[in-house]
């Protein structure tokens, strides 16, 4: 299974704002130009999360994005469903796919989708923002003042 653009890029957007909470609205031209992500795209992804309740926006001058909630309080899982779906290795563990496959009740495979599907929701949504700021912080110790200010667009980070 491989994460789409789409998920990649908003995690990475709410990275950011979580870098940044507690100090009011980010401009989205920042938080794109930090994680050297397209405005345009970046505002396709902000809309999904605002409609999810991930975060809230301010307009005007003074405006920019925010994350609706402590970064403690939303996890990867959050984002990524929010802009991915469901997640899972195989359509037919899909949760509203129950009743399609008829060979689901004696299926070993099925039962092998739905223990990888199980994994990946308890990994994704057992990682905080505030885990991924806390891991950013302990490692950001050993970059130059540059690449932290840079970090999206350093060669060493993702």
């Amino acid at each position: 299974m491989i994460l789409s653009t789409r998920g990649r890029y908003g995690v990475r957007a709410a990275f950011e704002l979580a870098l940044q909470y507690g100090k009011g609205p980010i401009p989205l031209k920042s938080v794109a130009e930090r994680q050297n992500l397209s405005d345009p795209y970046l505002e396709q992804l902000m809309a999904v999360l605002r409609k999810d309740g991930l975060v809230s926006s301010v307009r005007g001058a003074q405006g920019g994005y925010m994350l609706s909630r402590h970064p403690s309080k939303i996890s990867v899982g959050d984002i990524l469903r929010s802009l991915e779906g469901p997640l899972a290795p195989a359509e037919c563990v899909l949760d509203d796919q129950d009743k399609e496959c008829i060979k689901a009740d004696y299926c070993v495979t099925r039962i092998l989708w739905e223990k990888i599907r199980d994994s990946i929701n308890n990994v994704i949504d057992s990682i905080s923002l505030q885990d991924m700021v806390d891991d950013y912080e302990r490692i950001a110790k050993d970059f130059t003042k540059e690449e932290r200010e840079n970090h999206g667009k350093a060669k060493n980070l993702c």
